[in-house]
């Protein structure tokens, strides 16, 4: 199942899911977007949205104001789902209006081949970046070992290249693959000082001993994280 966390109340862009690209607000067109690969529910914490997602027919479960993140966000979702232990539960963000399909399914199976390693709670993906990108501090950056297992994420530039130039940074994109059972797991977890400083919550499994998996994928889809990137949505949209 794709879950897809919804919060009304961002505080870098509030109201971003509802701004629309094409007169289809961004939470809608993202739940279009990955709608036949599996089955789709926004989570979410606004009235407004679900009348939104139900008058476009997609399923939704409100879910409290009071989280810190989007994964808890889902596992209530999941939890009033009556989801079993072993399902396989896709966390999408909802400013990915232009996700491809092949992306969400490349962290789908490496999240069923991993299902049964307990070391790792999380499965994920990165595109390559240039060195002007990994400027950006809202384009968040990984650092994988040889095996692709996370090193760690930040939105500063790592690795940092101080002889030379380096021309092939991670850019990590917010798609997480759980089982049910490892996204009760993550959730059970308290929040770790390196996932408020850097204000992403996978350094929460990091910092806590587990291991997050990574896949390299080719994409061109973005995340909508400001005005200027709504604007860039609007005209990508129009082409």
């Amino acid at each position: 199942m794709i879950i897809i966390p919804a919060r009304i109340g961002s505080s870098r862009f509030p109201n971003k899911v509802l701004a629309e690209i094409g007169g289809i607000p961004m939470v809608v067109r993202t739940a279009m977007a990955v709608g036949d690969i599996d089955k789709v529910v926004i989570a979410t914490d606004s009235q407004e949205v679900m009348a939104i997602a139900h008058k476009h027919g997609i399923k939704a479960v409100m879910t409290s104001d009071h989280h810190q993140s989007g994964t808890d966000r889902i596992y209530e979702a999941v939890q009033k789902l009556g989801l079993p232990e072993h399902e396989i539960i896709i966390n999408v963000q909802g400013d990915e209006p232009f996700i491809e399909t092949n992306v969400v399914e490349a962290v789908y199976h490496l999240t069923k081949k991993n299902k049964d390693e307990t070391e790792i709670m999380m499965n994920s993906c990165y595109k390559n970046i240039t060195n002007p990108e990994a400027d950006d501090p809202n384009l968040v950056k990984v650092v994988t070992d040889k095996d692709d297992i996370a090193l760690y994420f930040s939105r500063a530039k790592i690795p940092y290249p101080r002889d030379h130039h380096f021309d092939r940074y991670k850019g990590h994109l917010g798609i997480y693959g759980f089982t049910v059972k490892s996204l009760q797991m993550f959730c059970s977890l308290s929040a770790a000082p390196l996932e408020h400083i850097e204000k992403l919550e996978q350094l929460r499994a990091l910092y806590h001993g587990y291991k997050i998996a990574m896949t390299e994928v080719e994409t061109q889809s973005f995340g909508i994280d400001t005005p200027e990137d709504l604007e860039r949505a609007v005209k990508y949209h129009r082409l």
